[in-house]
């Protein structure tokens, strides 16, 4: 007997998370994940407790699936390690875009004004509105605020908020298309060592370009968006187009997961919005809190009663079957890039 989260049905595709622990915490059945229809999955746990591991897993098992389109957006820069196979299995087809490029007209003049911290009302703020909305380049946006007839002080500092945007080299007219992100394998797009306001941009970008080209039948296959750390994007520009994927991208079949070890400081959407909930390790008050405030009616007792202890060990929470599986996710295929470094391996 296979443990299905997702759905309460057998037939579509599914993805192997893991098996089954029963109290002893001896491995029990498999355990296996819907990836037939689109879901919002949030995965938490404290630092070093498995949340990047699991979404490995889940990504290897995604990119094998046909008719989906895995995007895997990665800030820490721990999953171009999927193209590399462990020792006793292959590894799966994965493309690394290892510098983002997006297109400026992907952000609307809203989300400039609010990733540069200028004030739309502002007079720098206004040039750069006035700009985002008749313009499709960083070049044309200049050459929109030179000509326009403001005061010299405030021309410039559009101008210098303009050239910081242009210092990320995160923008470009030829930059990410939905061709890019619709193909039969997985896409990994790196966003390490990018400043949080452009790893924003991209997000933005990239979420939205993914809901649009699904509501405008585009895109053929079902995307799955990945996002570690998402509580940096919750906070920044990224939030807008992420929220649309929550609340409205179960029609178009648009699936998120997103991955935090700081529950509590995502939006309460973010955590309402989910149907399954996979939890490995919390201690920290505030995110326990963060849980209990979207326990299900199901759930007997306290959350905290059911979270797990060791690494790799995480509870399952799925509202399509009202149920709650203690669960150990499966071994990876490939090799695990988030291990941190140790002294005594050196």
């Amino acid at each position: 007997m296979t443990f299905l989260i997702g759905r309460t049905t057998d037939a579509g595709p599914t993805a192997c998370l893991g098996q089954y622990r029963a109290r002893d915490g001896s491995a029990g059945a498999p355990l296996a994940l819907d990836v037939d229809g689109p879901h919002v999955l949030l995965v938490v746990g404290k630092r070093g407790y498995g949340k990047s591991y699991t979404l490995g897993v889940l990504a290897e098992e995604l990119a094998t699936t046909a008719g989906i389109a895995p995007v895997i957006l990665d800030p820490m820069g721990v999953f171009e390690t999927l193209e590399t196979p462990s020792s006793d299995a292959s590894g799966v087809p994965v493309h690394v875009c290892r510098r983002p490029q997006i297109d400026p007209n992907s952000l609307d003049p809203r989300a400039w004004c609010q990733m540069l911290s200028l004030a739309p009302e502002g007079g720098a703020g206004g040039l750069l509105w006035q700009a985002a909305s008749d313009c499709n380049s960083i070049g044309g946006m200049r050459a929109h605020i030179d000509r326009r007839d403001a005061p010299c002080s405030e021309r410039r500092a559009a101008l210098n908020h303009l050239s910081l945007a242009e210092s990320w080299e995160v923008f470009d007219t030829e930059g990410l298309g939905i061709q890019h992100l619709s193909t039969s394998e997985a896409t990994v797009i790196d966003l390490s060592g990018l400043s949080e306001p452009a790893m924003n941009a991209v997000v933005h970008a990239v979420a939205r370009l993914l809901y649009q080209a699904r509501i405008a039948q585009e895109m053929t296959r079902l995307p799955w968006l990945i996002l570690d750390e998402a509580h940096i994007f919750f906070e920044g520009i990224g939030a807008p187009a992420l929220e649309t994927i929550l609340t409205r991208g179960r029609a178009p079949g648009v699936s998120l997961v997103t991955a935090t070890q700081r529950p509590s400081a995502l939006p309460s959407v973010a955590l309402s919005q989910a149907d399954i909930l996979c939890s490995h390790r919390l201690t920290a008050q505030p995110d326990i809190d963060a849980l209990e405030r979207i326990q299900p009616t199901y759930l007997a007792g306290d959350i905290a009663t059911v979270l797990p202890q060791r690494p790799g060990d995480v509870v399952l929470v799925d509202d399509a079957t009202e149920s709650v599986h203690p669960a150990t996710i499966r071994t990876r295929k490939t090799v695990h890039g988030g291990d941190s470094p140790k002294v005594s391996d050196r």
